[in-house]
This record gives structure tokens, sequence and C-alpha cells, in this order.
């Protein structure tokens, strides 16, 4: 009677399971040893044409000290603001794209006590981050990023995460939103317009909006609570400060948040101004007596009223909330190390109540089809032309 064959012997089940279990572990080494591709961009030599490029990146560092290495699941699509990169001094080569993300911890650096691995988590890459956000893995501060709520999507995150920042800072930080004041929003329409609405309403408030086109009229008009006046200028007839008047009894509104304004007389202003914008006069005209006006426009940024009104934090907001991008900076600039309320930064406590009005459906963004990642690079390129109403969304 011959002898069996041994635990280690050929063909044992013990000698297949080692076998299989190695080869799984080369995968995974080799998985982790693969270039991924981000998404960049760099400007033209002879024109301001931004170009949309997919380069290999090299491997990620060792996740230290307070950082995370993050899976990401949805990265949405906004547009760069590139003069406020010349003037920070931040132009490169190659620009790294994205920056609103969510995604799954994949590890945590020794000095990190929010997260753990196989969290979900959604944040803002901040403005030197070598990382871009349309890559598959990123390296991140834990000090950018917020746990996302269960019920919440990868693509709403993403996709709500800096509207809701801005619509937020504009209306409870710089103006003081309260029950029963009136709020003239521009462009309500748009992404930021929608999140602000809803907002507005959250507080109390009685919202007015304008809008560009039928299409964008019928969109309001759906809304509940109701807009109290939707105010179409697509036609170029109805006039701004007096419906707002004529709605307010004469009082004017107590805030405005525009999308844009011309500040010439149409023989002086570029062409791109003249599309179905107010004139500043118009806004002044229909404020109420100590209305607050929150401005997307950067050459209305250094009103000295505003020293006046607010101290220097305030103002520093207020500026950045004006240039689309900077408040990420003057935000952490100001609180990064500075801690309130129960010593978490202000910058996060945004970031949690804007994930927590998503997850309770105050917020419901308006956002197109998700697209895959090899689909970023084209549809960003009509996202910095601002041919796109809703949020874009790229989901891995």
């Amino acid at each position: 009677m011959g002898a069996s064959p041994g635990p280690e012997g050929a063909g044992s089940p013990q000698k297949a399971l080692k076998v299989a279990v190695v080869e799984v572990q080369a995968v995974g080494a080799s998985w982790k040893q693969v270039t991924m591709k981000g998404l960049y961009f760099q400007r033209s030599s002879t024109s301001e044409e931004l170009t949309f490029v997919f380069q290999e990146r090299e491997n990620l560092p060792v996740t230290e000290d307070n950082y995370v290495k993050l899976q990401v699941k949805a990265c949405a699509l906004s547009q760069i603001n590139t003069k406020l990169l010349a003037e920070m001094k931040m132009e490169k080569d190659f620009f790294p794209v994205g920056r609103e993300v969510a995604g799954i911890v994949l590890d945590v650096g020794s000095k990190v006590s929010f997260f753990e691995p196989d969290d979900e988590v959604v944040g803002i890459l901040p403005l030197d981050s070598e990382d871009p956000g349309l890559c598959e893995v990123v390296r991140v501060h834990e000090h950018y990023l917020v746990h996302k709520p269960e019920k919440v999507t990868w693509t709403e995150a993403a996709g709500t995460i800096r509207d809701g920042v801005r619509a937020y800072t504009a209306l409870h930080y710089l103006s003081h939103l309260s029950p029963g004041k009136s709020v003239l929003i521009m462009d309500g329409a748009s992404a930021l317009g929608t999140i602000a609405i809803q907002l507005a309403h959250h507080r109390g408030a009685k919202v007015l909006s304008t809008v560009c086109s039928l299409e964008d009229k019928q969109c309001l008009e759906r809304f509940k609570p109701p807009i109290a006046r939707v105010i179409d200028v697509s036609n170029g007839k109805a006039h701004v400060a007096e419906s707002c008047l004529e709605e307010t009894g004469g009082l004017g509104v107590d805030i405005v948040l525009d999308a844009g304004v011309r500040l010439y007389s149409k023989d002086d202003e570029p062409a791109v101004k003249l599309q179905l914008l107010p004139h500043k006069h118009d806004i002044i005209t229909l404020l109420g007596v100590g209305g607050h006006w929150v401005t997307t426009e950067e050459n209305l940024q250094q009103l000295t009223i505003l020293y006046a009104f607010y101290p220097s934090w305030i103002l520093q907001i207020a500026i950045a909330f004006s240039s689309r991008e900077r408040h990420w900076l003057s935000l952490m600039m100001k609180f990064g190390i500075c801690q309130m309320y129960n010593r978490e930064s202000i910058f996060l406590r945004i970031l949690k109540d804007v994930m927590e009005k998503l997850s309770t459906g105050v917020f419901r963004p308006q956002l197109d089809e998700p697209i895959p990642l090899y689909e970023a690079k084209v549809t960003m390129e009509v996202v910095q032309k601002n041919q796109r109403r809703k949020k874009q969304v790229v989901q891995f």
C-alpha cells in the first residue's frame, strides 16, 4: 500500500492554496505599482485657452502625519479661475483639475484623528494640492474632509459641496439671513442659484430670482415652497429693479446675491458682459435700507463700505467669495490653526452643515447624468466655457 502524499506534497490542497495566496498578493502588489492617470490643464503661451490632458502620475508617497489616502468615487467639475492662480503665483506647467471629491478612506497617517480606513468622506482639495481630484487615488489633509452621510450618494456629495459652501458663506456669514427677509438671487436656475434658493427658503426668507430662459423659468416655477417672483430677463424687457421694488412695496430687497454685473455703459462693456447682466446701479436701486449685496464681480471687491460693516475676518470671506475660489484659501489661512466652536474650524463646520442639509433634503442639487472618467477631458472643456447649466460630476 503506497504512502499518501504529505501535507505539502505535489497536488495537495494546502500547496495549491498557498500558491493562490501568493498570486493574489502579487497581483495586489502590482496594482499598487500601476501608474495612475490624472487630469491636468496647461495654458497656451499665445492665448488664454486651456488645454486639458491626462498625465501619468507617480506613486503616492507614504501616508503620514495628518494626511489621508482617498479612493475617489466621484469628482465634480467647476470652472477654473486662472486669473486667481496667476495672482497667487501658483502657475505651473501642468495644474491638477478637480477639487470637489467624495470617496473611501484607504489609509491614514499616524496623526489623523477624524477618520479611519473604509470611512466614506467628502471634501474640497486645496488650491495648492499636487493631486488632481480626477484621479483614482489622491492624498489629502484630513482638515479638508468630513464624513459623508450614509443616505447621500457619491455624486450628490461631490456635486453639492462647493456650491453649498458658497451659498452658506454668502447668505449666512455675509448677509446674516434670517426669517422674513427678502432675497434676490440672480440666475436662480444655475447650480449655485438652486442651492442658494433652497437655503434661503429653509431659513424662512422671501425669495425672488431672475432667469435667462423659458426652460429656467419653468424649472423655478416648480420649486416648493414657491418663489415669490421669477423675473425673466431673457427678452430684455423685464426691469429687475422695478420688479423687486414692486414685489417689496417699494422698500427694496434685504439681500442680493448676483451672478455678475455690468460696471459701465453698453458701449464700454466687453461683449461677454452684455449677456443679460444687470447694471450695478440697478442693484443699488433695488437694495433696501441696510441691505447686503454679495457679488461675484471681482472689480467690486474693494468697496470701503465693507470695512465699516464687517470685522476683518468677515471681509476676508467676502473678498474670497467674490472671486469664486479664493474663499478656500482665506478660510483655511484664517482658521487653519485657530480653532473655533468646540475646536472645530469654521470651514469644517460649514462642510458638515452642507452635508447635513443634503442628507435631510434641504438641498436638492440640479445634477446632470454622471459621466465616466474617460469623458472628463471633453466635458471639462465645455464646463470651462460655461456652456453647461447643471452640475457635471465624474463617477468612478
